[in-house]
């Protein structure tokens, strides 16, 4: 075979695989106007070739990023090094639809690129490669674990009836907040109630009866919280919150708009109406609170206050009452 012939088959062969391989081969010049761009791009962007060659790549693609993109290709011209990019940190450079069929969901495909200098026979760099990877069966799959972590976790710390958080959850928070303020000598204070006579619902509803009343309270205690108080289910049908920098005055005002709100509501069970009310206790913070179980078992004290003096009422936490 003539040496011609054999390096038209090279050339040949290059081109082939340059246009069937399953990566986006594009070259750029240095005012970023398209060089090559290879079957894997005209597939995934419906552009031939001949429509984007010599054309500004980001007039072609409004879309992506311009700074970003230059902020990864200057120092390849400039140092003449590889630079690597993964979807972690940018989803993607071409939005392109994804066409995975396992991972079908995705809206678009996901991609690692790296760009590599391509230097012409005096050593300068006056185009650059970048290689483009569809990744989006890997980054699916990351993105689903990550996703199914993050359920079994907020699962780990909520309470299943009410959504509220679990005991476990809530006692850690208050522990932290209790060490903060420690250190800060700052001023919080803890919530505690239980529904009057519950045990006469369970009694007169059943369990499931029961269950809805508490979901109903939940829900009220919800709309009343704010961003940073932490709310809880403690235990059967009594609840904990902390309010995060609020004195015994506020935490008063926020535990008396909560008891009037549970007393003027009514449940709509088995058609039937279940009026609720509760009693409740509220301690501050003090600095005499060697552990945060003493925090606990002051607002418990003034909520076995409450009930033993009438129920339906606020008690504010007082050292008497733990004698």
């Amino acid at each position: 075979m003539p040496a011609s012939d054999f390096d038209m088959n090279e050339i040949h062969w290059l081109m082939d695989m340059f246009n069937t391989v399953d990566v986006g081969l594009v070259v750029l010049d240095r005012d970023y106007r398209v060089c090559i761009w290879n079957g894997f791009m005209e597939n995934h962007s419906g552009l031939l070739p001949s429509a984007v060659k010599d054309k500004d790549v980001f007039d072609l693609f409004p879309g992506i990023d311009e700074s970003w993109f230059r902020g990864k290709a200057e120092p390849v011209f400039v140092l003449k090094n590889r630079s690597f990019t993964i979807w972690e940190q940018q989803p993607y450079i071409f939005r392109f639809k994804n066409y995975r069929p396992i991972t079908g969901k995705a809206e678009y495909m996901y991609q690692n690129a790296t760009f590599i200098p391509l230097t012409t026979v005096t050593g300068e760099v006056g185009h650059i490669c970048v290689i483009l990877y569809d990744v989006t069966d890997e980054a699916m799959n990351k993105l689903e674990l990550e996703k199914a972590n993050k359920t079994l976790e907020e699962m780990s710390r909520t309470d299943a009836l009410t959504k509220l958080s679990n005991r476990g959850f809530w006692e850690e928070s208050l522990r932290k907040e209790f060490k903060r303020l420690k250190r800060n000598h700052g001023c919080s204070t803890l919530l505690m109630f239980d529904i009057d006579f519950f045990k006469r619902i369970n009694d007169e509803y059943g369990h499931s009866g029961g269950d809805e009343a508490i979901r109903h309270l939940s829900d009220l205690l919800k709309k009343t919280l704010r961003e940073t108080d932490i709310a809880g289910r403690y235990g059967g049908e009594e609840f904990a919150v902390t309010l995060v920098d609020t004195d015994a005055e506020g935490a008063m005002i926020f535990a008396e708009r909560l008891r009037c709100m549970i007393e003027n509501s009514v449940i709509y069970y088995d058609k039937k109406e279940i009026k609720l009310t509760v009693s409740l206790g509220i301690a501050s913070y003090d600095e005499s609170f060697n552990k945060h179980e003493q925090w606990i078992e002051a607002a418990d004290a003034a909520l076995y206050h409450s009930k033993e003096n009438g129920r339906n009422k606020v008690t504010i936490y007082e050292p008497s009452m733990s004698q």
